[in-house]
């Protein structure tokens, strides 16, 4: 599912199966859950299977995946990768720094939010756009938007190593098709970091059951040369 959301020179991995296969982890990783319930033990497994796959799609030999400062993974030189699990699924993509600066994914069951989470994350835009749309068949509109903002998280950290918060990335939605479930977003940064452009634009999808959203941040390029997705004509 998630190869839908990112370039093809970016490898992925995901599984809808609850445990990784016997032997998954390293010891090094092994530590890092020895504590954990069971729960948590498999999706950290799980993940980092994926995690595994995604470096053998690259040619790269299999190596652990530790954690750094907020849990953020700690990837092969060379490489920039992003990972997310939910109940149901997990996945974990990987590519070569040269082709890309930084990648953030994440994916979230497709159900509504607790109001008191949805009034949290939200900007008051955010909430008028939303509020605004009126066809039964679009989807949980609250959800995706979390999961953008994970997914834009997750690009931000790794380059900054700076906190972000909610109110501080103001998201956009595109759908593909007036009824279509898939489509492109903008996320406008409120907060600057040197070096790091006023917005990232990234994928959407609902499929499955599960709202998946990836931003996969290209180089700078020169002045006037800007990539852009494709997009639609309903914003949210």
């Amino acid at each position: 599912m998630i190869e839908q959301l990112v370039p093809e020179y970016v490898a992925c991995a995901d599984t809808f199966e609850a445990d990784a296969p016997a032997g998954t982890l390293y010891p090094e990783e092994e530590e890092l859950v020895a504590r954990s319930v069971d729960r948590r033990r498999h999706e950290f497994a799980a993940v980092r299977a994926c995690a595994r796959r995604a470096m053998a799609a690259l040619g790269l030999p299999p190596v652990p995946v530790l954690r750094g400062h907020r849990g953020n993974p700690l990837w092969p030189e060379g490489t920039v990768g992003s990972m997310t699990h939910c109940d149901g699924y997990r996945a974990a993509v990987l590519a070569r720094a040269s082709e890309v600066r930084a990648l953030g994914i994440d994916a979230e069951p497709d159900e509504p939010l607790p109001s008191d989470v949805w009034e949290v994350i939200s900007l008051p835009s955010e909430r008028r756009r939303i509020a605004s749309d009126a066809d039964r068949a679009a989807p949980h509109w609250d959800r995706l938007l979390f999961s953008a903002k994970e997914s834009v998280f997750k690009t931000w950290f790794p380059l900054t190593g700076l906190e972000l918060d909610f109110d501080e990335a103001e998201i956009t939605f595109l759908r593909s098709g007036r009824t279509s479930r898939q489509g492109t977003f903008t996320a406008q940064l409120l907060r600057t970091a040197p070096g790091i452009p006023g917005s990232f634009e990234g994928r959407w999808l609902v499929q499955d059951g599960f709202a998946v959203t990836a931003i996969a941040l290209p180089h700078a390029s020169p002045e006037g040369d800007r990539t852009a997705g494709s997009t639609g004509p309903t914003a949210r």
